[in-house]
């Protein structure tokens, strides 16, 4: 109970009460001194004039307060017991907590921070924030859940509805609140780093048939469409954040642990919540639409201006949606950076009002709907490092069916390396390894180091060892028609299936070996020095054997031979971009 509850302030803010203890480093709860009473005495019950109260042991105390409904009022604290002779001047001080490690993402790990600072004085407090969190079915779409010893997939939502004071000036004030900024947040195993995937609103995907829960209880069926926008998987025919994340599985082939949605409301309140983020513009921007007018140069935003600046298209790069996904990817980045900085963590203030604006901004999964697994979540997300934060955009071309190019499609084989990279838990940035993994990670590493031969005199067979059917085929065009490799042949199906895709060479076609790996994205791993065999034309040519890991042809083939596509767009959250 804060202190206007308990009548002991007039114009205290309850949040300012939380106060940072530099020995624990956690916010503790303290009230400030009562004021002047009133000479009214509170009744009270009566008890034996200057009775000394009986002492009880510890066990009868416990079992009270067990039967008790009503928290007791607080007593205060018994001095020390004396310690025992010679353990005097023994006990450590307090380790204090890093605070690097309490560092949290974004909202979600922002609520479990103020959890913990609260502990138990702030009971009634967090279950005030429980009955802020708005809850829907996620229809079996997901995992069932984030685990802590996995890596972690979340979806998050930005829907284009304009409900809240204010908002219906902007667009389409009858949406249904379709999925208009939609990001894959991918957490690593070790969590060592993240991507933050952002899907264009405007890609064509296939929408799946989505069986979707009804207030009463019964489940209907809602059908699928092909060849339609992404943001039509939510708010379209009654669609709700399950068929976005049944969607995001069908594009992707990574299913989402949970997901989180967010309205307009929520970029407004969340950065007034942290007193402004701080970003950057390389021109003048005056945006009639978004109604953003700032010059060049750094500006702090929050509320109504922030809303405008995360919505603007037409006055940056080339302005569409892809150029907005860029705008709201440096803005996402500025307010992690606002998250983590001591202006923030520092302030009780700041942090009771994140856990109040984030918990009524958010509709989460019903996997998801306690302060309890926020705070969870949070602390797995807030283990992460944001220079290993890395926002990307999956890789997409205009529609070519469009002469008016109004929405776009996958760029196959860079898209499905960006999918591959997530699934296989793949940085996008460079993390430190553990020693083991550095050992191995070198000998495979030292196969790929050397002379290469030019691909006209790459000699290979190609094989199908566990692919689909025609995969030998489609990768032999491709090594012919596209990447120069003309001595190659189709050798059929391989006499075992393989689970990954093998290069199998003799000592003296390694040259040969390093440039047919970098061609296909093979890993050193990949490399198997063993023996050569006779081609078509009786000369010694190298085995392609191609596994159930083959994703098509011009793919590249092992995702954790390294690194992104180069045409990726793609930033840290650690670094600060001004929006062109």
């Amino acid at each position: 109970m804060d202190a206007q509850s308990r009548g002991r302030a007039e114009d205290i803010d309850p949040a300012d009460q939380w106060v940072l203890n530099p020995d624990t480093g956690d916010y503790e709860l303290r009230l400030s001194p009562s004021p002047p009473q009133s000479p009214v005495p509170r009744p009270r019950r009566a008890t034996p004039a200057e009775a000394p109260a009986p002492e009880r042991d510890g066990r009868e105390d416990r079992e009270d307060r067990e039967d008790r409904e009503v928290p007791a009022s607080r007593r205060r604290r018994a001095a020390p017991e004396e310690e025992p002779p010679g353990r005097r001047g023994r006990r450590r001080p307090a380790k204090k907590k890093s605070r690097g490690k309490r560092i949290l993402l974004w909202t979600g790990g922002t609520t479990a921070f103020v959890v913990l600072a609260a502990g138990t004085a702030g009971y009634l407090y967090l279950q005030h924030l429980n009955g802020n969190i708005q809850s829907v079915s996620d229809d079996g779409a997901g995992t069932g859940g984030f685990s802590k010893d996995k890596a972690i997939n979340i979806l998050l939502i930005g829907t284009d509805k304009r409900t809240g004071d204010g908002n219906e000036g902007y667009g389409d004030n009858g949406s249904a609140g379709h999925a208009d900024t939609n990001i894959l947040l991918h957490v690593s195993k070790d969590r060592s780093n993240a991507t933050a995937l952002s899907i264009p609103r405007d890609l064509i995907v296939d929408v799946p048939d989505c069986p979707t829960t009804q207030e009463d209880g019964s489940t209907k069926v809602i059908p699928g469409e092909s060849e339609v926008r992404f943001n039509t998987s939510l708010g379209q025919n009654e669609r709700t954040p399950s068929c976005t994340m049944r969607t995001v599985t069908e594009l992707t082939g990574v299913t989402p642990d949970n997901f989180m949605v967010a309205d307009f409301n929520a970029v407004k309140t969340l950065t007034s919540a942290v007193g402004g983020v701080e970003v950057c513009l390389a021109k003048d921007i005056d945006d009639p639409d978004s109604h953003l007018n700032l010059p060049a140069g750094k500006h702090t935003i929050e509320g109504e201006e922030a809303l405008a600046f995360v919505r603007t298209r037409h006055s940056v790069g080339f302005g569409g949606d892809l150029s907005r996904i860029e705008i709201q990817q440096q803005f996402l980045s500025a307010l992690m950076r606002k998250l983590k900085s001591n202006d923030t963590l520092t302030s009780p203030s700041k942090m009771v009002k994140l856990a109040e604006a984030g918990t009524e901004a958010l509709t989460v999964d019903s996997k998801l709907d306690s302060i309890t697994k926020l705070k969870d979540l949070g602390l797995e997300l807030g283990k992460l490092n944001i220079k290993n934060l890395t926002f990307a955009t999956v890789p997409v071309v205009d529609n070519p069916a469009e002469k008016v190019a109004a929405t776009v499609v996958l760029e196959e084989g860079p898209a499905q390396q960006v999918f591959d990279m997530i699934k296989n838990d793949v940085s996008f940035t460079e993390v430190k390894e553990k020693e083991e993994q550095k050992k191995e990670d070198a000998a495979d590493a030292a196969r790929l180091k050397g002379e290469k031969s030019e691909p006209g005199e790459v000699r290979v067979r190609v094989m199908n060892g566990g692919a689909s059917d025609g995969s030998a085929g489609r990768e032999l065009t491709y090594l012919q028609n596209e990447a120069g490799v003309t001595k190659s042949e189709n050798a059929g199906n391989a006499p075992d299936d393989l689970d990954k895709t093998t290069l199998e060479y003799a000592p003296d076609q390694a040259d040969q070996a390093r440039a047919l790996a970098e061609i296909l994205g093979l890993s050193g791993a990949a490399l198997k020095p063993g023996e050569s065999v006779t081609n078509s034309q009786g000369l010694p040519t190298m085995t392609l054997t191609l596994g159930k890991d083959f994703k098509g042809a011009g793919v590249k083939l092992d995702a954790a031979s390294g690194k992104a596509p180069e045409d990726v767009q793609k930033s840290t959250a650690d670094k600060v971009e001004c929006a062109k």
